[in-house]
């Protein structure tokens, strides 16, 4: 099992740079990709992009890349744009005396960061050949990427533990439910039985097939055989999903409803003090358990 939640950091050198990752994801309904990267390296984003679709199928992704220069920016094919540098060094200023009229203390910028700010570096395509950075770059993503997966899959482990922890009291509620209904059954018939000779003993007027009828009805409607049965291979299946070693995030949460419509049915159906609260604690495991379900992939 994967869990949708994961993180990771790295940093790597080559091409006369320097580049530092970060991968972090949280829950989604689908495959949100955020990417955070230098636009000036041709053709980096369209292959990132292309990996991280194959390494992951659900969640909200956010990767962000930063790269800097391991020697002059001149002798790289990099200049700095005069204009753009005054511009971000103004701009900073006026959010330091922002900050410090707000009784707050900023870190101070380094040179490296201000160098990252969009404009301020301008690059001569024609002196600059992006193609071995982005090499360097991209042969360096796949240790990223496989540091995410190890961590999705721990949390993944402890996850599947968790959920096979509250299918355990699943099954052990309606095991305890099975048995109450049989005992149920039992008293329910007698009472049927006795309600039905004070009502023929009591009046000539009433049509004994027809409320014979009536009662056997009513046995049915209050018969919660079919939900426990139910209930039952619902487990059995929630089991086979967590041992499926692909992606059943979406299979599990369609089942998690399942799981409360069958529970709501049976306290509908409880008529007992005893049924009415196994229906209540299945409902409580199964809402934790959905909530758990929403993590995985």
């Amino acid at each position: 099992m994967i869990s949708m939640t994961g993180f990771a950091a790295r940093r790597g050198a080559g091409a006369g740079y320097a580049w530092a990752w970060d991968l972090r994801a949280v829950n989604g309904k689908g495959l949100d990709l955020r990417l955070r990267l230098p636009d000036w390296i041709e053709g980096l984003e369209l292959a990132v992009r292309a990996e991280l679709q194959k390494a992951v199928t659900r969640g909200n992704v956010s990767l962000s890349l930063r790269v800097t220069q391991d020697s002059g920016a001149e002798e790289t094919g990099f200049r700095l744009n005069q204009a753009q540098l005054a511009a971000a060094l103004g701009a900073l200023a006026r959010v330091e005396e922002a900050a410090i009229s707000a009784g707050l203390t900023l870190r101070q910028p380094t040179a490296a960061d201000v160098l990252t700010l969009r404009g301020v570096l301008d690059q001569s395509q024609q002196e600059q050949d992006t193609g071995p950075l982005r090499q360097a770059i991209l042969a360096d993503l796949p240790a990223l990427l496989a540091d995410f997966a190890a961590m999705r899959a721990t949390e993944g482990a402890a996850l599947a533990a968790v959920l096979t922890a509250q299918l355990d009291q699943i099954a052990a509620l309606t095991a305890e439910a099975q048995r109450e209904a049989a005992l149920r059954a039992e008293s329910q018939a007698d009472s049927l039985r006795d309600g039905l000779q004070r009502i023929l003993s009591a009046t000539d007027a009433v049509d004994a097939t027809r409320l014979a009828q009536e009662l056997a009805l009513l046995a049915v409607k209050t018969d919660v055989t079919e939900e426990l049965d139910r209930l039952t291979a619902h487990v059995a299946a929630a089991r086979g999903h967590l041992a499926d070693p692909g992606p059943v995030g979406r299979k599990l949460d369609f089942l998690m409803q399942e799981f409360m419509r069958e529970a709501n049915t049976l306290c509908s159906k409880a008529q007992s003090l005893a049924l009415t609260r196994i229906g209540l604690d299945l409902k409580t495991v199964i809402d934790q358990m959905r909530e758990q379900v929403q993590n995985v992939e």
